[in-house]
């Protein structure tokens, strides 16, 4: 795969100004939507999304995982490029690096307004905050919501969750801000498009929700069959449904990209409080196509065409040169990865993906499996799994397995689900995925080969100074004990 240092060469619309929302959903799965064939509740706006839109049924996240699928997101680079690996937590002396060009930076090049509303997860110094990466405005939590006191799982011991306005950590939050959180959000996200109708905007929201723990607000608490995650998903739904009305009452719809897609697929040991990747095997904390396949949605009045279908492959990480090349922004001199390609958010006649091969790397810099076309090669390495077993019930999961993937091709066009391994029948291609899974060695590394890549950058970290600091704030009494169990973070 070669690396773009600007836009590919493929034809460049004059630039425009057109407003942009993201909208990225915590832990959804391929199934959770009704577009995408969700049971046991219903998504109204969503379908209308898609009616007015266009459906990518083989979007990806870059990993399945919230830091490392956020920075991919934001910068248009593998996160482990650019140092970001896993989910970092509280105090982390790690973030995302002052020298990586965001989306909201990018953004700011042509003037526009920026905010984010939700959970970052880039890092909880201040250092690596929204407002220091190219956000005017910033409202929302600073990593999971797991990552608090009151989770249920043993062996987790974390500082109070802090609500930041801006830089400002306003309070620690409690049950009631947790359920109340995806309706201040939605609060905050038509408020910012009220006020900066008449001007070019960038808003992104990552919402926290359907991430364990599960919360919703009173006025959705029970309405649906499928129990507290269908109402979660419902109340995510009526978020959507009012950021489009924003959009569409301010006369805005010919004018705006909405970009509705998730980090990662179901945690799948949480159960009847997880969501489902459908036909797709295993979720969050694997490659395969229900860890990293997601359920992606786009509208844009005039540009996009109505209910259209993409089956053409995609990935966040194509977001940023895409966007760039809409808006006639400049792209960072460093190499990034994704690419431009506008010709499948529009639906041209013979649009091609115009990457080689997309990569997937999990755990801390391991290569476990790459894709080109209709063709998927897994690389062997450990993987989790259920093994057939159900999920826990009421928000407490129950322990994954561990297996073993060996060097496996799968034919996603005929086998979405990856149930049959064809690589004895299909040699060649298997060598043809062996070379790109080299090019990924060769520049990005793979610890379970031993390589070093040569295109890794550092990402930002605290000085000792910084770090102790950091480390007062969350916990003023000094930090407790260690727990026993190591804790599983997502």
């Amino acid at each position: 795969m070669s690396l773009p240092r600007e836009a590919s060469s493929q034809e460049k619309p004059a630039a425009q100004t057109p407003n942009v929302v993201v909208i990225f959903i915590d832990d959804l799965a391929y199934a959770d939507i009704g577009p995408f064939g969700a049971k046991g509740y219903e998504t109204p706006n969503l379908d209308r999304l898609a009616a007015e839109g266009r459906k990518f049924t083989r979007w990806y996240a870059s990993q399945p995982v919230c830091s490392a699928s956020r920075t991919a997101l934001l910068t248009g680079c593998y996160s482990n490029r650019i140092g970001i690996h896993g989910a970092l937590g509280p105090g982390s002396r790690v973030g995302i690096g002052d020298g990586e060009l965001t989306l909201a930076e990018m953004f700011k090049q042509k003037g526009y307004a920026t905010a984010c509303f939700g959970k970052w997860h880039l890092g909880d110094h201040e250092r690596f905050l929204p407002t220091r990466h190219g956000f005017d405005e910033y409202f929302g939590i600073p990593y999971s919501n797991d990552m608090w006191p009151a989770h249920p799982t043993a062996g987790r011991n974390f500082p109070p969750l802090p609500i930041f306005e801006g830089e400002r950590r306003l309070r620690h939050s409690d049950e009631h801000d947790q359920k109340m959180l995806t309706t201040w959000l939605t609060v905050r996200a038509v408020d910012f498009i009220n006020r900066h109708r008449t001007e070019p905007f960038f808003l992104y929201v990552p919402h926290p929700q359907p991430h364990v723990p599960l919360f919703v607000s009173d006025r959705f608490a029970g309405k649906t069959e499928r129990g507290l995650f269908g109402d979660v998903i419902a109340e995510l739904d009526w978020s959507v449904g009012e950021i489009m009305n924003a959009i569409d009452t301010n006369g805005l719809a010919e004018d705006t990209l909405i970009v509705f897609t998730s980090d990662n697929g179901p945690w799948l040991s949480y159960g009847d409080h997880a969501g489902s990747a459908g036909p797709l095997r295993e979720g969050k904390g694997t490659v395969w196509e229900g860890g990293v396949r997601e359920p992606t949605l786009m509208r844009w009045t005039g540009r996009i065409p109505a209910g259209s279908v993409c089956d053409a492959p995609g990935m966040t990480i194509d977001l940023l040169p895409t966007l760039a090349g809409i808006i006639g922004a400049d792209l960072p001199g460093h190499p990034i990865d994704g690419r431009d390609i506008r010709p499948l958010l529009e639906g041209r006649p013979g649009a091609e993906n115009p990457h080689s091969s997309y990569w997937f790397y999990y755990k801390t810099n391991e290569l476990h499996a790459v894709t080109q076309g209709r063709w998927k090669l897994f690389l062997p390495h450990e993987y989790r799994t259920l093994a057939g077993k159900p999920g826990g019930t009421g928000g407490t999961p129950v322990a994954y397995a561990s297996a073993q993937a060996g060097l496996e091709l799968y034919d996603l066009e005929t086998d979405p689900g990856e149930k049959t391994d064809v690589s004895k029948d299909h040699p060649e291609i298997v060598q043809q995925l062996l070379a790109e899974a080299e090019k990924a060695r060769a520049e990005l590394g793979d610890t379970l080969t031993r390589r070093q890549g040569a295109g890794v950058r550092e990402p930002g970290r605290l000085t000792d100074a910084e770090a102790a600091a950091l480390e007062a704030i969350h916990w003023p009494q000094g930090r407790p004990e260690a727990p026993k169990k190591k804790a599983r973070k997502g």
